[in-house]
Order: structure tokens, then C-alpha cells, then sequence
């Protein structure tokens, strides 16, 4: 067992990192010292002095490591690096995806679309970006569609003939499948939806604006609503603001913004002296953590993978150990200086974003406001399925919905997937992957059931992972998959809403499909649609990725241990150094004997095989 008080008179006086570790072994809170010996210590220590935080941490702790360094500066790198890597419950935390959207504007096509995407290449499509808030970009990838009724499939070409989808029917795409379509119009609109995304949002504001008023004239209320609604949400996800500086300045801005049940940090962006941007990033803090503790911890955790941070860095108080930061946000060559302005324009410009967050924490209200709506209209729609389903559903705030897939190639590796939904919120902690077991060959109807008995007999195991159960259950296609689950779950006596997405011939959804055969279209139905092609989407998504990776795992031992000579650890030096099996067959025998282990006779085989 640990002994602290003994392992306390061990640790060193010099500059290192601790890791406070709970009794099972978890790391609850990574900090960095000049001394270890004397900040280890002082947790300790006069228990009562310290905050309620620091006491609930100290309770928790039942064992420590650390690591020394040579220099505070290391430290402070290495307290980075390890926060980010283990996102210790007690250390204040960004909420980072760790990979920011985009929104895409794909010009490369004849009629272009704009789509959300995380990945940017010289593809030549438009990008703007990146944001913060996938949320924000998800409505202004919806608002925009819907607005200038853009193509919103992948395809490029259509027969002739081809039938329009259900967008076109709802009227929220202009139906370029039909052929009818003016591209010179077409791209006057692509053309708006770029200069708004560059910055121009005045254009729109207006034009809504004049709808909005159009419709209230007719007594067309629920329309002008609508309009409203899009400016609030324009204003809300609204990311450019100008304003003109003396000179050519790039410098960033950085604001806490905190409440009673939140934190978030606003980063305000000028380049060229204009500001020219902004962004609001949640933070997970405890109540009690500091203002600018939460603006320190934001400094090293966003600016940490940055090459290039802004020469300035305006902040509204003095940081503690503000020198290191400068030294740690600079270590890449330039001089970096964090700044509490007292007058002249910088400080009428950090007076002018103070004035702009006090504004903004509205609208952040606003936002939350129009997304409870959102979910409230999802709850109703989806105890609408249930009861249409023969079902009398509980009263809630958001039904927990299942939905599954499976995928294979030709009945070779395959797998089932099962997505969770609580209203319009993915819970990714509870989706579950499976690797189908019993059915061999391309049985759809077979891997599902065996991936549903798997699910609910774990349930009825009383597994911890598995004990939520749905409130309904949305299945990714029609009667035979809705009737292959119902069949599972009589089995083992369980008695759950079951409802089928069906699609089209061109293979979008079309209606909810019940037991008994009855099927509802979606076409009058907008908020159902687009709920029911979010999930399809996602279980597809994720049954995809897990078929593909052990596909290619599998790929990967059929081809590189099947060279003499070659086991696991020379293919896994292989793949570490050339990435690709295609770069690997590419290289030359100099090239491959520069991968440790690998000896000329290793390498010639390599050659000799994929020849």
C-alpha cells in the first residue's frame, strides 16, 4: 500500500510535475513546481486553509508520482502535454475536439453545396474556419441551405428521369436532379453564401429582416417566426466584427466569461489591425476556480500546439506567473508579451470586447433558449412515433432512442453498431460496437438479431455498460429489420418501441415503418425527417468506421506477416516508419533497411513479395 507521509520525505527539491492519483489508480490532477518537495507538500498540509476544490481533491487522493525536470519551463511543457493527455478531473479543462470544423463551400462541384466538414484539402472547394462551436456551425450549415434551397446530396450526376428526393418536395432544395435549374442563378446564390461567410452578414440580416416584416403584414405569423428565429441564430453564431486600429497589428483579446453553472472563455481575434474575429470556448472548471486561473489554463492549452501565436495578448488581469507564460507561448522563436492595457486604443478596445461579452452572454442565453425549443420539439415528435407505435410514453424532456446497423463485404467482417440518442444529444459514451460471431455470410437479418440478443441479454445480466434501457428503438431500415428486432426482444421477454427508417430507391428516407406494416411519410413532416436522417446517418457512420478498421486490420496481417521474416514487431516498425502498405511497396531495399530491425535479407524478401 501507498504511504504517503513516507513517499512525502522522498520527493526532491527541484522543478518537476506531480500526478495525484485516486485509489484506483486514475489521475485526478496534474500540476507542475519550482519544488516538488514544497508543493507536494502543502496539499498535506493545513487541509482547512485550502478551497473547497483543493479539500475534495486532497480527500480523493491516495497515491502520487512525479516527474523532475531541469527547468521550470520544462515543467510547465510537461504539465501541458499531460492534462491534455489524461484530462485529470480536478484540473481546469478546454473542452477541445481536439480537431475544429469547418464549413466547406465544395466550388469544385457544377452546382456547389455547403457541408460541415473537419478535414481541409487542396481540393479546390472554399474553406472558412475553423470554429469552436460545432453547433454553431451545424446551423449556419442548415440556415444557409435552407435559406438559398442549396443542393444538400453528394451526388454530381443524375440520369435522366431521376426522381427528386424529399428536400425538393419540402422545398428546402431547388431540385438540380430536375435538370431546371439556372446555374447562373444557382451560383448568384453560392456567391451571397461566401461573402456572408467571409463577413458580410448585413446583406442577409436585411433580407431576412424584410420577410420577417413581409410576413407579420400578411398575419403569416408562424413564417415570420421563422425568419426571426434565422437572425437570432445569424447573430448568435455571428463570428465577424470590424473594427480599426492605428496601425497593422495581429494581437488576440482573451475574456472569461462565468456563472453560477458555467465557464467559457472568449477569444477575440485582430489581424491587420482590424478585430476581425470571435469565438467562445466552454470550459470545464470547478465553481470555485479563479478568473484568471481559467484564462491562464486556456493560454497553455489553446496557444500549445499553435507555431504561430500573435505577438500580444490582451488580458483584463494580471496573470499569475505571467513572465513563464510569455516565455512558454514565445518558445518558438518570437517574443510573445501578455498585457493588461491602462489607456490609449488598446485599451478602448479591450473596453469595446468587455462591452461586446456583456452582449454576448445573451445571446449565449438565446442560444440555449432556441435549443431547448429544438429539443422540446423533438420530444414531442418522437412520443408521437411511440404512441402511433401502440405505446403510452412517459413524460420526459428527451427520450433515449437506440438505433443499429450492420455492415460487411459480401458477409466478411461483420459487424453491428448501436448509436444512442437523448433528444437531438448524442450520448457517444454508450454506443457499442460488435463483432457478429454466429452468422456466417452476408445475413442482415441474422447479425442484427444476434447484435440485439447480445445488447439486451447484457442487460438482463445487470451489466453497468448496458443498463440504460431505450425508450424506443429506431431501426436503420424497414419491416423485415423493425420485425427481426421485435422477434429478439419477445425472446427475452422485453417489450420496447421498435420503428423502422425506410428509404427510398435512391436510397434517402422517406417514412417511419410500424410492425403492423403501416408506414407514415416524412414529407409533411420537416423536424421527424431530418431527426430520423441524423441517426441514420450517425449508426451508418459508425458501423462504417468499425467495418473498416478491422477490415484493414485484417488486410494488414494478410499481406505483411505472411513475409518470412517479418512479425509483428518488424510490420509494426514498418507501418510506424512508412505509414502505408502502398509506401512500403513502393520503397527501395536501402529505403526499408532504414527501418530498425530490418536487415538487408528482411528487405529483400520485402521486395521479392510484393513483386
Amino acid at each position: 500500500m501507498f504511504d504517503i507521509k513516507e513517499n512525502l520525505k522522498k520527493l526532491p527539491d527541484c522543478p518537476g510535475v506531480y500526478m495525484h492519483k485516486d485509489k484506483l489508480g486514475q489521475i485526478i490532477y496534474v500540476g507542475k513546481a519550482i519544488s516538488l518537495r514544497n508543493r507536494v507538500r502543502q496539499y498535506f498540509q493545513s487541509t482547512a486553509q485550502n478551497n473547497p476544490k483543493v479539500r475534495a481533491m486532497v480527500s480523493h487522493i491516495a497515491e502520487f508520482e512525479y516527474i523532475t525536470c531541469s527547468t521550470e519551463m520544462e515543467a510547465l511543457i510537461l504539465e501541458c502535454n499531460l492534462i491534455k493527455k489524461y484530462a485529470p478531473k480536478y484540473n481546469v479543462l478546454l473542452r477541445d475536439d481536439k480537431t475544429y470544423p469547418y464549413i466547406m463551400v465544395t466550388t469544385s462541384e457544377e452546382f456547389p453545396r455547403v457541408v460541415k466538414t473537419r478535414l481541409v484539402s487542396k481540393d479546390g472547394n472554399k474553406y472558412f474556419g475553423p470554429y469552436s462551436d460545432a453547433g454553431a456551425v451545424n446551423q449556419i450549415v442548415e440556415l444557409l441551405t435552407e435559406i438559398y434551397s442549396l443542393k444538400q446530396c453528394s451526388a454530381v450526376n443524375f440520369s435522366q428521369g431521376h426522381r427528386p428526393c424529399l428536400n425538393y418536395h419540402i422545398q428546402t432544395c431547388r431540385g438540380v436532379c430536375t435538370g431546371k435549374v439556372d446555374r447562373d442563378e444557382y451560383m448568384a446564390s453560392i456567391d451571397k453564401v461566401m461573402a456572408f461567410l467571409g463577413g458580410e452578414e448585413k446583406p442577409l440580416v436585411k433580407a431576412l429582416t424584410d420577410k420577417m416584416q413581409k410576413a407579420s403584414e400578411n398575419m403569416e405569423f408562424e413564417e415570420a417566426a421563422k425568419y426571426r428565429d434565422y437572425i437570432v441564430s445569424i447573430k448568435a453564431i455571428s463570428e465577424k466584427q470590424r473594427v480599426t486600429m492605428a496601425g497593422d497589428k495581429d494581437m488576440d483579446i482573451v475574456l472569461p466569461v462565468k456563472d453560477e453553472r458555467n465557464s467559457f472563455i472568449v477569444l477575440f481575434t485582430v489581424r491587420g489591425g482590424k478585430l476581425s474575429g470571435r469565438e467562445t470556448f466552454q470550459i470545464q472548471s470547478d465553481s470555485s476556480a479563479e478568473r484568471t486561473e481559467l484564462v491562464s489554463e486556456f493560454l497553455k492549452q489553446y496557444y500549445g500546439n499553435w507555431a504561430n501565436v500573435p505577438p500580444e495578448i490582451i488580458v483584463e488581469e494580471e496573470l499569475p506567473e505571467k513572465e513563464l507564460l510569455e516565455e512558454y507561448l514565445g518558445r518558438n522563436g518570437h517574443k510573445v508579451r501578455i498585457l493588461v492595457p491602462q489607456k490609449g486604443e488598446k485599451k478602448a478596445l479591450l473596453t469595446l470586447t468587455q462591452n461586446d461579452r456583456m452582449e454576448m452572454v445573451k445571446t449565449l442565453d438565446q442560444k440555449a433558449k432556441l435549443q431547448t425549443e429544438k429539443q422540446e420539439a423533438i420530444c414531442s415528435e418522437v412520443a408521437q412515433i411511440i404512441r402511433e407505435a401502440g405505446y403510452r410514453p412517459e413524460e420526459k424532456k428527451a427520450y433515449r432512442v437506440e438505433s443499429y446497423d450492420i455492415s460487411n463485404t459480401n458477409g466478411v467482417d461483420s459487424v453491428g453498431a448501436m448509436v444512442v440518442f437523448e433528444g437531438t444529444r448524442k450520448i457517444r459514451k454508450d454506443y457499442r460496437r460488435f463483432k457478429i460471431k454466429t452468422i456466417e455470410g452476408p445475413d442482415d437479418y441474422g447479425s442484427l438479431q444476434e447484435m440485439i440478443y447480445r445488447r439486451f441479454r447484457r442487460y438482463k445480466e445487470g451489466d453497468p455498460s448496458f443498463v440504460k434501457l431505450p425508450d424506443a428503438i429506431f431501426m436503420d431500415g424497414g419491416l423485415g429489420q423493425v420485425t427481426a428486432a421485435r422477434k429478439m426482444l419477445k425472446v427475452l421477454g422485453l417489450d420496447i418501441p421498435v420503428v423502422g427508417m425506410a428509404k427510398d430507391d435512391s436510397h434517402r428516407t422517406k417514412s417511419i415503418v410500424f410492425e403492423d406494416g403501416r408506414e407514415i411519410s416524412l414529407r409533411e413532416r420537416p423536424m421527424l425527417f431530418k431527426y430520423a436522417g441524423t441517426i441514420q446517418e450517425e449508426v451508418h457512420r459508425f458501423a462504417i468506421e468499425y467495418h473498416r478498421t478491422l477490415r484493414n486490420r485484417n488486410a494488414i496481417h494478410s499481406v505483411l506477416d505472411n513475409i518470412q521474416g517479418v512479425g509483428p514487431a518488424r510490420r509494426n516498425a514498418l507501418l510506424k516508419h512508412f505509414d502505408t502498405i502502398e509506401a512500403i511497396k513502393k520503397a527501395s531495399v536501402e529505403e526499408l533497411m532504414e527501418v530498425p530491425s530490418i536487415t538487408e535479407s528482411i528487405a529483400r524478401n520485402i521486395k521479392e513479395y510484393f513483386s
